[in-house]
Parts: structure tokens; C-alpha cells; sequence
């Protein structure tokens, strides 16, 4: 008996050893896997749902993650990788109280094994365990010294997270905010565009329709613009909707006439 405790504790050791090493494995891959995601290929969502996908592949102990993105003058997207992360976060941003929300506000982690009875997050906690999740761990993403969003992972088991889990989530966390940003500049950039275009597509709209005023009714490109505005004004809409109508109605007795001459 005596000869066989050495091995057992070497065996112990093994597995300890192996468990670490296969979860260094989990974070290569979900490191490597989110450096390959592209912005430009996937949508704002679409991309924010793998990262918090890749994050409990890369966290021990996780069973499911959310991710919300903070942009201000525009609601919170927030995304999940499992059905049961939304029921949670939804609770926790409806009560305006919880790890996530403490994480974004503080810029630190906040982690706990207890959630029912955490001091902390008390409407939050209990309720959170009463739906069989009783494990957070949840994570500022900073880029540029700035909060852009917060990781929630959970577990429904307790005490799932341990310093090694904070420290893999910190790890984690530096290349996701960056991926992060990234999809938020370009989300920005395309609503800019989208933006410009439809500036563009409207001033067009409102030049034909000065055109066809001033040829019609022999006024000057000043009054027809006036005119335009006015109509605009009564008839509370924007004047690319006024000129849109203006253009369609002189299209409308163009085709009329055509029809009558034929």
C-alpha cells in the first residue's frame, strides 16, 4: 500500500497536468479562430455571436457567454451563444443590476460561484439561480482605454470559475475587444455611407423636381427650392418625399400624353 501512494499522487498529477494542457489547447484554438474573423465578411451580430461562441471553447468551466457591445446615442446589441444567456442577461439588464453591467462600469472583472447568494447583485443573484445558473464570470472589453462592450460567461454549476478562468477570460478579452471595435468601426462606416448615399440620392430627388417646377411654371431654382419647402412644411414630410411625388406626378402626364398622341 505504501508503495502505491507515490503513484497515485503521480497519477493526480497527470491529470492536472493533461486537464491544463488541453485547456491551453481550447485557448490556442479560440485565439487563432477569432483572429481569423472578419468584419468585412460577417455582420455586426454574426461576428459579436462568434466571439462570444469562441469564448466558452476558450474558458474552463463555461457553459454558455453573451456579449454586449456598448455604443453611445444607439442602443446595446447584445448576442448569445446559447438560449438560456439571454433569459439571464435579459434579467440583468431589465433590472438594470449585475455582473455586466458592474464589469462595464468599473472596468474589471467581476466573477462569482454563488450568484443567489451574492451581496453584490442582490434582485439580480437570486433570480439568476433560481433558473439554474449560478456562475459568472464577467469581462470589460477595453480597446484604446475605452469600455466598448462586456463578456458575460456563465455556468450553471457553482464555483465553476476559478482564478485560472479569470485570468484565461483576461487573456481572451484583449484580442475580442480589439475584434470587437473593429466590427463597430466598420458597422459606423457603413452607416456613414448609407448615410451619404441616401443624402445624395435625395438631393438628386429634389434637383429633378426643381427642374421640372421651374419649366412648368417659369420660376427661378431659388423658388422652386422655397416652394418645395413650403409643401414639405404642410404637409410634414421630409422634401425628398415631396420632390419624389412632384417627379412621379410629371412622369405620371408624360406617359398620359404619350398615350393620348398614340
Amino acid at each position: 500500500m505504501v508503495d502505491e501512494l507515490p503513484a497515485r499522487g503521480d497519477a493526480v498529477e497527470q491529470m492536472a497536468r493533461t486537464q491544463s494542457e488541453s485547456e491551453d489547447d481550447d485557448l490556442a484554438w479560440s485565439l487563432s479562430a477569432l483572429s481569423r474573423l472578419s468584419a468585412a465578411r460577417l455582420g455586426m451580430e454574426d461576428l459579436l455571436t462568434e466571439v462570444a461562441t469562441f469564448a466558452v471553447q476558450a474558458i474552463p468551466g463555461a457553459d454558455g457567454a453573451g456579449l454586449t457591445l456598448i455604443e453611445a446615442g444607439r442602443a446595446d446589441t447584445i448576442v448569445k451563444s446559447a438560449p438560456f444567456v439571454r433569459e439571464i442577461d435579459d434579467i440583468q439588464y431589465g433590472l438594470g443590476e449585475g455582473p455586466c453591467i458592474s464589469a462595464a462600469a468599473v472596468g474589471k472583472p467581476m466573477r462569482s460561484g454563488s450568484l443567489g447568494g451574492d451581496p453584490r447583485w442582490p434582485r439580480f443573484g437570486p433570480r439568476a439561480g433560481r433558473l439554474g445558473v449560478h456562475s459568472v464570470l464577467s469581462l470589460p472589453l477595453i480597446s484604446a482605454d475605452q469600455v466598448v462592450g462586456a463578456m458575460n460567461v456563465y455556468a450553471h454549476g457553482k464555483d465553476a470559475f476559478d482564478e485560472r478562468s479569470e485570468h484565461v477570460g483576461q487573456l481572451y478579452a484583449v484580442p475580442a475587444a480589439i475584434a470587437v471595435q473593429n466590427a463597430q468601426v466598420l458597422a459606423q462606416t457603413q452607416r456613414l455611407a448609407a448615410k451619404f448615399q441616401s443624402a445624395m440620392t435625395n438631393h438628386a430627388m429634389i434637383d429633378r423636381a426643381v427642374g421640372i417646377l421651374m419649366s412648368r411654371s417659369g420660376i427661378t431654382h431659388d423658388d422652386a427650392e422655397a416652394r418645395i419647402r413650403l409643401l414639405s412644411q404642410q404637409e410634414n414630410t421630409k422634401m425628398a418625399a415631396v420632390a419624389e411625388g412632384i417627379v412621379a406626378e410629371a412622369v405620371r402626364r408624360a406617359r398620359a400624353r404619350r398615350t393620348e398622341g398614340t
